[in-house]
């Protein structure tokens, strides 16, 4: 009798056991099902997202950094109220760093560069970037070597000692009233940003550095007429610029800057170009232009993408190389052939008044 009930058991025992073989592996099949797909699915969402989010990241991959922006520093001593590179912090790369990026972008194709900030000149009184200068003309041999200043803390002194290795020296100025200047942050003090900059006119010509001049219109200086001055002045390029936003810079809650009340229109930015359409050397750069047609490296060698109205940053290209740090830039080569970034831009190259009376 016992025999017989254990025989029923095991019966039992293997037939729930063939059932829960069966049942597992109905459910093996449809987890592997699942399975596929959801492993097709998380493959296709980042690929469609790189497709959309990814464009100009796209566009980008491939380029040569011709001519750079290294806003090396984010100090300035003015406080222009539309700046869109604003003092987040005091940031700044460790010289034989900031040489070894310069380097790298050297040997990636790059022919021109431009030292910005912030002030470029506020680093250890202008040596910092007069060192840079020097690197970038003595051992790197590049064609072209650029500095944006304010100019309120150059000094002769450094066209003494730095001068031969700089071929431009681009100077802001946004108006020839003062009172407008010292409206737009460009005031400090008792100095007279109009005086210095004709000082520095005089020692560019001296130094057989080329005088470039930058404004950027807005709503203080839009109905200015600045043909008189700029023929006095004689810049072999006028960049001149519409006022623009970048969240975060200067419009947005984390911005240190409000420049919605600096804005003018398309329409206000063409009439002040057309009183000036006599004035061959300039160059004039609308919002669209501006966007995404300039390289921009940051305080830590990040390329910065501004295609959605802010400053997006790549890895730094010491950390990752510029090929790769680059394809994140959003930059839009042909806008900056369009709006004239290649231009002669070597000294040896230009009509110099400095170079005719030699």
């Amino acid at each position: 009798m016992h025999l017989l009930v254990h025989l029923r058991c095991l019966s039992l025992f293997a037939a729930a056991q063939k059932m829960l073989r069966g049942t597992l592996s109905l459910l093996w099949q449809s987890l592997g099902s699942f399975s596929c797909w959801l492993s097709g699915a998380l493959f296709l969402l980042p690929r469609r997202r790189s497709f959309q989010d990814g464009r100009a990241r796209d566009a980008a991959a491939g380029v040569v950094p011709v001519s750079v922006n290294y806003h090396f520093t984010r100090q300035c001593n003015y406080k222009c109220g539309f700046c869109f590179h604003t003092a987040k912090n005091s940031f700044v790369l460790p010289l034989r760093e900031a040489k070894r990026g310069l380097a790298m972008l050297k040997e990636a194709g790059m022919e021109k560069i431009n030292f910005s900030g912030g002030e470029p000149f506020l680093q250890e009184r202008g040596d910092f970037v007069g060192k840079l200068v020097q690197f970038c003309k003595q051992e790197l041999k590049l064609p072209s070597v650029s500095i944006v200043s304010n100019g309120s803390m150059i000094k002769e002194r450094w066209f003494k000692r730095y001068g031969e290795y700089l071929d431009i020296l681009a100077v802001s100025c946004d108006s020839f009233d003062e009172e407008v200047n010292v409206l737009i942050g460009r005031g400090q003090g008792k100095k007279n940003h109009i005086e210095n900059l004709h000082k520095l006119r005089k020692w560019c010509r001296d130094y057989a550095v080329a005088f470039k001049l930058n404004s950027v219109i807005n709503r203080f200086n839009v109905e200015e007429d600045m043909n008189e001055q700029i023929k006095a002045l004689n810049p072999v390029r006028w960049k001149v610029f519409q006022c623009l936003l970048i969240e975060g810079e200067n419009t947005g809650e984390d911005a240190l800057r409000e420049a919605e009340k600096f804005l003018i229109s398309d329409e206000e930015f063409e009439h002040f170009l057309d009183r000036h359409r006599e004035i061959s050397c300039l160059v004039p750069e609308s919002n669209q232009k501006m966007r995404d047609s300039y390289l921009i490296l940051d305080e830590y060698m990040r390329f910065l993408n501004c295609t959605n109205g802010r400053k997006e940053p790549s890895k730094s290209i010491l950390d990752v190389g510029v090929e790769n740090a680059i394809s994140f830039s959003g930059f839009d080569e042909k806008m900056f052939l369009k709006r004239g970034g290649k231009y002669v831009w070597t000294k040896a190259d230009m009509a110099l008044e400095c170079y005719k009376k030699v």
